[in-house]
């Protein structure tokens, strides 16, 4: 696995079997001034993604686990189509079998222009499909799925600060109304309010 930082602003992992079109896509996103991991294959992808396959909330569905979840937010996934063990496709259809991680764009990439395998990727969520070897043009059209995850991100995060804000503000209110019924009940039970009083009658000794 191998990382080059350039600009943190979007972090885009890519994924080949081959060296040699790894460090292609490399060179071609830090140009572009993308942040890169790459990685040769799709299950070190889903690890780094922290996807879990053997921990799974549905049969359909991959989980995240929070201990092997990465640090860094992956903003967009490129991946080579034909690679041994997993491929391209099924790295795709985990991604968004991922209730966490479906809407992190991929793009699929292949040096073979096969029309049925590129719909059956467009259908099953893909971006993009780039045929090798992958151009600068190419790499290009990635920023505006990446400004849209940004986007969605940004959206996503106000909206978890507005929730916590309010959960604080019940939390708050919540409390409040305990203590003044506590308090209503401590005066309600008041010493004075309960001891007997006996200062109509005269004690009378034999």
């Amino acid at each position: 696995m191998g990382m080059a930082t350039t600009d943190p602003q979007f972090h885009v992992l890519a994924v080949d079997d081959s060296l040699i079109d790894r460090k292609l896509i490399e060179r071609l996103l830090k140009t572009s001034s993308y942040q890169v991991t790459t990685v040769d294959s799709g299950s070190k992808a889903l690890e780094f993604l922290g996807l879990n396959e053997n921990d799974r909330n549905t049969p359909n569905e991959t989980s995240v686990s929070p201990k092997i979840h990465q640090e860094v937010d992956v903003n967009l996934v490129i991946t080579d189509y034909c690679m041994p063990g997993m491929t391209g496709y099924d790295l795709l259809k985990k991604i968004k079998e991922s209730s966490s991680l479906k809407n992190i764009p991929v793009v699929i990439m292949s040096s073979e222009n096969v029309p049925s395998r590129i719909s059956r990727c467009m259908e099953e969520g893909a971006e993009e499909f780039f045929l090798k070897p992958v151009r600068l043009s190419d790499v290009n059209k990635l920023k505006p799925h990446l400004m849209r995850t940004k986007c969605c991100k940004n959206i996503q995060n106000q909206e978890n600060q507005e929730n916590k804000q309010s959960q604080e503000i019940q939390l708050q209110t919540s409390q409040s109304n305990n203590n003044n019924k506590r308090k209503a009940m401590d005066e309600g039970i008041s010493p004075d309010r309960t001891r007997p009083r006996y200062s109509g009658f005269t004690l009378v000794s034999n």
